[in-house]
């Protein structure tokens, strides 16, 4: 095994030091602020370096800033941040995000001809740098599985955008993997950070007891799978695209005008779905289990629970909530609601009650990306570690399989596998093209 690399060590902190002092000296004679931990802006040794896998809409909103990174700037408006590269298999996407980069370090470093930022086509040249600390992957959903794994085994921390993995068997090597390399990972679920705490506040009133015994939940989404569709008669490979790349493991096939993070249509909702499920699986303490059962009623894909809990993949009849990451909880007193703009219930008191001193409290955190950061440096868990995010989304991916086979399926969460169901455990994983595996 790679021996686990000490985030900050003095043989890191003496050369990066030395090169910006020599940056600096080969200028006239003034040492920036900066590389001093001074101005604001902490010492080069005390910023986590990253690099950026995948910079279309939802990776460069996180670099960049964007409506789902919540502080504004992206990671690399950050001060406790040094964005070292920026990956995609599209050229002007990489060099585009590449020059921004450069151009707000310019800025925030008083420094116009300060570049620290590098473009590469190849995210295995990202994960060969060893003065990387840690990687952003928002690739297109079936990189995701595979990326993670190549970076836990390259000794880097991983924030990796849902959904996580595409089958359950890739969900469970990606979790084997984290564990073993000791690295620290974060799923892209962020709603149990972010939106004013709504989720947290249902969550633990729920397991709280506050709407009794807890019956029924409306998911306002099914589970979802990736499926390796073609996207109609071939095309020219832009320039400037490497289209093998843009593949990857799947499946080979010509170019036909669609290379991005929805380039493979799903079934069910393998893009929302992973938000919903994931405050479901938070609501019932299952971060470490998942449903035993799925089957349909009226039409309808049903998740059952161990403890007796049906979960109903579509929305409460007339409810205003769940359209965005959200879900209704049914208890024996009453009902709470919640998405990223509404927390109601039942009645107002429900939500003003005083959750029992002795009671379960939850994980808190006011920010998914410096929840991250701070656990890289800490080495604690975050709040959506690789064990809560596996759980997730194999229950998403699980619900993707029902509605594939279209009949009731049995499953068994200690050993993660169907009951005396073949055919639908051949299903848990996919080849992959040569020469990605996980």
């Amino acid at each position: 095994m790679k021996p686990i690399r000490k985030l900050f060590s003095r043989r890191r902190f003496l050369h990066r030091s030395a090169t910006a002092m020599g940056a600096a000296i080969a200028a006239p004679m003034i040492i920036p602020a900066s590389v001093l931990g001074r101005g604001g802006v902490p010492a080069p040794s005390e910023r986590i370096t990253m690099g950026f896998i995948g910079v279309g809409g939802q990776g460069s909103g996180h670099l960049l800033g964007g409506a789902w990174t919540y502080v504004p700037g992206g990671y690399s408006a950050r001060r406790d941040v040094q964005v070292l590269a920026v990956c995609d298999a599209w050229e002007d996407r990489r060099e585009n995000a590449t020059r921004r980069v450069n151009e707000n370090y310019a800025q925030l470093l008083a420094q116009g001809t300060y570049r620290s930022c590098e473009a590469y086509r190849d995210f295995r040249d990202v994960l060969a740098r060893e003065d990387i600390d840690a990687v952003l992957i928002a690739s297109p959903v079936h990189w995701h599985g595979v990326m993670t794994i190549m970076a836990a085994k390259a000794g880097k921390d991983i924030y990796c955008e849902k959904p996580n993995a595409i089958t359950i068997r890739e969900a469970q090597a990606i979790k084997e993997t984290v564990l073993r390399y000791a690295r620290v990972y974060q799923a892209g679920t962020q709603q149990r950070s972010e939106y004013g705490g709504k989720f947290r506040r249902a969550c633990e009133l729920i397991r709280n007891g506050a709407i009794g015994e807890l019956k029924e939940i409306y998911a306002c989404r099914p589970g979802g799978l990736v499926e390796w569709k073609h996207f109609g008669p071939p095309k020219p490979v832009p320039a400037g695209l490497d289209w093998d790349l843009a593949l990857g493991p799947a499946p080979w096939q010509p170019y036909a005008g669609v290379a991005d993070a929805h380039m493979f249509c799903g079934i069910g909702d393998i893009n929302w779905g992973p938000h919903h499920y994931d405050i479901i699986q938070w609501a019932l303490a299952a971060d470490r289990t998942g449903p035993v059962e799925l089957f349909f009623a009226n039409n309808v894909l049903q998740y059952r629970y161990a403890n007796g809990v049906v979960v109903h993949a579509e929305h409460f009849p007339g409810d205003p909530t769940g359209s965005s990451g959200g879900a209704r909880f049914i208890g024996t007193e009453g009902w709470i609601a919640v998405d990223r703009e509404h927390l109601i219930a039942s009645s107002a008191g429900i939500l003003e009650r005083p959750l029992d001193p002795n009671g379960p409290r939850l994980y808190h955190s006011d920010s998914h990306s410096g929840n991250f950061l701070d656990c890289v440096r800490t080495r604690k868990r975050t709040i959506c570690d690789v064990e809560t995010a596996h759980r997730s989304a194999s229950t998403v991916l699980l619900g993707g399989l029902a509605l594939q086979l279209q009949r009731r399926l049995q499953w068994n969460p200690q050993t993660e596998r169907f009951v005396d169901d073949d055919e639908a455990n051949r299903l848990l994983s996919a080849a992959y093209r040569t020469p990605w595996e996980i």
